[in-house]
């Protein structure tokens, strides 16, 4: 972790973990508000959900308001810390080092809302014992905080999801709209926001707007965080370009960017370059920051291989609740992989073909965002799609830079090539490569060079001494 220019919601973390004492030497005690107060702290910093939509805190609250006056019960606060995007570890940073500045802005909604429970919803081990810890630190508190550990899946974060989790049902998306501002925990009125934006409010309740807005843009005040390649988080001032955060941190804007996550958009290296640490910036662009995912492409590696690794994933990670879901996007993850390794114009309509017909179908957002994600990179990297539709590929080998979980291997230097004018198109090598070699109507292979990954190296190998003309072999 790191950050440029004064450090707000990492202050203190340079040396490690804040326990609950040095956390007040570093932010002194919490100011306690009433709910207008916060609201109006809110609507004036325009404090907005880091976790993906970006939906005004102050619009959150209040409905939460307006719905515990018709319900019979207190409302409720759930801090979302499940972060299932494997691209973004900022609420993961937070949670394992400064805690108790999150459950601070929990505690400080929920006094407000006269909330009676806050509970933080999570995934990881490391993650609970790190609350955990921070909750005994505590001692008593104003209300009831807990933490309850959920099934790590990219849709556990959807907000329906999160709260059939914690209330005791399969965290899974609901498949229809539902407001947990009307009916979350426990049926109740519910304010659920991310682990940042928890953090965010309460900063800003001890800073006050003016010393908040200090800090960063004048219409997007303070800083926000992000997570750059997957590996590293930074915090920034609103409004630094992303192509210079990068290069502070060894990295460069490469072919592009994807920002905001595998829900959010490809940005070419022209817009990359332009791209700030800033909603209204990344909209002008076509994009969002979403989560704070920043992931940088490098030169040296293939957009359509990179984007179907991903696909793939997103498909693995299905709900398995409707069809879009189910069967679509495993489909468009099929044709990604067929342009990679075959490309052709089929091929190329084929994905056209899934990503439309996934849209606005699925039980949640999950088919969306991963057909978002593709059409984006489709239209960032035209030149290097047309080379896979046109000349068979574009040469270069998949890294494997864009993190997934449960990835079973890495890019290698190595490539399988077929020699044409030994192969007696027998077929064989199909048989053994069946997601890397695809037979064309005339039975030859459809590609001659194709990058190999370490899991696939053993099966090549076989390949090479089953083929009886001795087409096959391995170089690099």
């Amino acid at each position: 972790m790191t950050s440029f220019g004064p450090a707000v919601l990492l202050a203190g973390t340079d040396t490690g973990r804040l326990d609950r004492t040095r956390h007040l030497s570093v932010h002194g005690p919490l100011p306690i508000l009433r709910s207008d107060e916060v609201v109006s702290l809110a609507r004036t910093i325009d404090l907005r959900g880091r976790g993906g939509a970006g939906f005004p805190f102050a619009r959150k609250i209040q409905a939460v308001m307006d719905s515990a006056r018709k319900a019979d019960g207190n409302p409720a606060v759930v801090v979302n810390g499940t972060e299932g995007e494997p691209s973004c570890l900022k609420d993961t940073a937070l949670l394992l080092n400064a805690p108790h500045l999150v459950l601070d802005g929990a505690e400080a909604a929920a006094v407000a809302l006269d909330a009676d429970q806050v509970v933080v919803g999570v995934t990881r081990e490391d993650i609970e014992d790190s609350i955990q810890r921070a909750l005994a630190e505590r001692g008593p508190s104003r209300v009831d905080l807990r933490v309850t550990r959920l099934p790590e899946r990219f849709v556990t974060g959807e907000g329906s999801a999160l709260t059939n989790g914690l209330n005791g049902g399969p965290a899974l998306p609901a498949g229809r709209k539902t407001r947990t501002s009307e009916r979350g925990l426990d049926g109740q009125p519910t304010l659920l926001s991310n682990t940042e934006t928890f953090a965010q409010l309460a900063v800003a309740v001890r800073l006050g707007a003016e010393r908040y807005g200090q800090t960063g843009l004048p219409d997007e005040p303070g800083t926000v965080l992000l997570t750059l390649a997957g590996e590293v988080v930074v915090e920034v001032p609103t409004g630094v370009p992303l192509s210079y955060i990068l290069q502070m941190c060894g990295m460069s804007v490469g072919q592009g960017l994807l920002v905001g996550g595998y829900h959010g958009m490809w940005l070419d290296a022209r817009a990359s370059e332009l791209a700030l640490a800033s909603r209204e910036s990344l909209r002008a662009l076509g994009a969002t920051l979403g989560a704070g995912a920043v992931l940088p492409l490098p030169e040296e590696t293939c957009p359509v291989g990179e984007t179907a690794r991903v696909a793939r994933w997103m498909a693995d990670e299905s709900a398995q609740q409707c069809g879009p879901c189910v069967w679509g996007l495993a489909r468009l993850a099929d044709g990604l992989e067929a342009l990679t390794t075959s490309g052709g114009q089929v091929a190329y309509d084929a994905v056209h073909t899934h990503v439309r017909g996934v849209l606005g179908r699925g039980a949640c957002s999950h088919p969306d965002g991963t057909s978002r994600f593709v059409s984006s990179a489709l239209k960032a990297f035209p030149d290097d799609v047309g080379q896979h539709v046109y000349s068979g590929g574009c040469g270069r080998p998949v890294k494997g830079v864009l993190p997934i979980t449960g990835d079973s291997g890495r890019a290698t230097d190595q490539q399988l090539v077929i020699d044409w004018t030994l192969c007696r198109a027998h077929g064989l090598c199909a048989d053994v490569l069946p997601g890397l070699i695809q037979l064309g109507p005339d039975g030859y292979p459809t590609t001659a060079t194709m990058p190999l990954r370490e899991e696939q190296r053993a099966d090549a190998v076989r390949a090479v001494r089953r083929c009886p003309a001795l087409a096959l072999r391995i170089v690099g």
